[in-house]
């Protein structure tokens, strides 16, 4: 079989938070909310996120670090831990994502780390839909992926088993 070279394009916006929609505004504010909630004493780097679900209701959650870091528990599974366990029948829409530094401002969005990508993929297939996911920093810019797929694009789902 011959080789094959073949790319990988990445698709987001970059957009200033004041133009996006109404409903992006809350849902960024709520994952702003969610990073006074954050225990992090050993990097200092707040994680906030927060979800939209198809039913109106709008949960957070923060990271929780430990000093083993391993059994660290990122803001991104938490709050997907959050829907499951509160609302299991739901779909999510969307996803926000906000980061803070104590020690420095944060003016860019910080993406996921790759076991927090796995599961809002694994989030995707569950619900068989895309989860629209916002990125922020303390400020700038917000950047807009369709699905978490974007994070993952070599992603592994259940289908691949049995």
């Amino acid at each position: 079989m011959p080789d094959h070279n073949h790319s990988l394009q990445v698709n987001w916006q970059s957009v200033n938070a004041e133009a996006l929609p109404q409903a992006d505004q809350i849902l960024l504010a709520a994952a702003a909310e969610a990073l006074d909630k954050a225990y992090a004493p050993y990097s200092n780097f707040h994680v906030g996120a927060a979800v939209l679900l198809d039913n109106g209701e709008i949960l957070s959650g923060a990271n929780f670090e430990n000093a083993a870091y391993p059994m660290c528990l990122c803001a991104e599974r938490s709050t997907l831990a959050t829907v499951i366990s509160t609302y299991p029948e739901a779909k999510i829409l969307q996803m926000a994502i906000r980061v803070r530094n104590p020690q420095k401002p944060v003016s860019q969005p910080a993406a996921p780390c790759g076991a927090c990508r796995q599961v809002m993929v694994e989030a995707e297939h569950r619900q068989s839909g895309d989860i629209k996911i916002l990125l922020q920093g303390e400020s700038g810019p917000v950047y807009v992926l369709a699905s978490a797929k974007v994070l993952l694009p070599f992603y592994f789902d259940g289908s691949f088993l049995g």
